[in-house]
């Protein structure tokens, strides 16, 4: 089976989400203004980060950039708000959905005490349900200051590759539950499931007073998963999750339990055995065609559609794979990139 055959199948015939990135059309050669990008990260630079600004790069874009990074703590964004205001960027790219809404707030927030920024164009990446977040009201006019590109595949194409490569009949998942984009992934995949006769066994991060996740006890939750019969552990697209590769995914190693990444980089570096993800550098270069479009072309943000990615890419962890000797399809070797001790190696129709 090729890779175009099995996207095929697991989209049920579609073949709208195959088509690839369109390049950076190149600007005239005539001198351009420099344009001014506050980007707001989350965790320190990323391929996310990297890709915006090399296809703005290859349009020949001038950017002049101001870095601010939240060091993974959203409260830090009100002094960054107050500071945007006096830099009056042409436009603001922001890492991640709890830095997106802790930056614009909730399309539906009363906001009178401006805590959020409303007057300057945000372009976000890597959101995974804007939508559910209530980041943005629609996809195709998000109608208001915000546009963006969506970093995850859909769930239930992650949750058909998951049964191809090991059928399950439980599946777990570990969340914070007062992130909003996992909260939505969560509710997709129990409709999911209960359609599917699997049942979802759920466990939350514990949390302190102020209701922030805590790694406090995370191998424990994985255990208790793993008890409870799950055979696969779904990794979402989760900020804090990510922050613990490193903790969870060896409990889960340790227990023979398989897991299961809706992020790259829960397979390239987070110990995941598989994972049907959105190349980070190709998120943010699709925030960045959504930049040019209100830069250059002139276009409101709330004009501009939020959009996914059209190309996927299956990863394979043949290290986890021995590891926990289950091995992928043979079949799954003509569509899938294998990441090796080694380095990646590619195997392609």
């Amino acid at each position: 089976m090729s890779r175009r055959t099995f996207l095929r199948h697991c989209l049920h015939g579609s073949t709208s989400l195959l088509a690839a990135l369109p390049v950076a059309a190149a600007l005239p050669q005539e001198p351009q203004r420099e344009f001014h990008i506050l980007m707001i990260t989350f965790r320190g630079e990323t391929d996310v980060d990297k890709g915006f600004r090399a296809y703005l790069a290859d349009a020949g874009l001038r950017v002049r950039y101001t870095v601010r990074d939240l060091q993974q703590d959203v409260a830090h964004m009100p002094a960054i708000i107050q500071e945007a205001r006096s830099l009056a960027p042409d436009l603001i790219y922001v890492w991640g959905t709890p830095a997106t809404l802790a930056l614009v707030g909730p399309f539906d927030a009363r906001d009178e005490g401006r805590h959020y920024l409303h007057d300057i164009p945000v372009v976000f990446a890597l959101v995974a349900a804007p939508v559910q977040s209530r980041i943005v009201e629609r996809l195709d006019a998000p109608g208001r200051n915000v546009t963006g590109a969506v970093h995850v595949v859909p769930p239930d194409v992650q949750l058909r590759v998951m049964h191809n490569y090991r059928p399950y009949a439980k599946l777990g998942v570990l969340y914070n539950r007062s992130e909003a984009n996992s909260q939505a992934i969560v509710a997709q995949t129990r409709t999911w499931c209960a359609a599917h006769q699997t049942q979802l066994i759920e466990r939350n991060f514990r949390t302190n007073a102020a209701g922030q996740p805590l790694a406090d006890g995370v191998e424990d939750l994985v255990a208790e998963l793993h008890a409870a019969g799950a055979q696969w552990l779904y990794l979402l697209p989760d900020t804090f999750l990510g922050t613990l590769y490193g903790r969870i995914t060896p409990a889960a190693l340790e227990l023979q339990l398989p897991s299961f990444g809706a992020a790259e980089l829960a397979v390239r570096s987070g110990g995941a055995l598989l994972g049907l993800v959105s190349r980070y550098w190709s998120v943010g270069q699709l925030a960045a065609a959504k930049a040019l479009d209100i830069l250059v072309a002139g276009k409101s943000p709330g004009s501009v559609p939020v959009e996914t990615l059209k190309r996927f890419s299956l990863l394979v962890n043949m290290q986890v794979a021995r590891q926990l000797r289950l091995y992928p399809p043979i079949d799954m070797l003509n569509y899938a990139e294998v990441i090796a001790v080694g380095g990646p190696l590619a195997f392609a129709s």
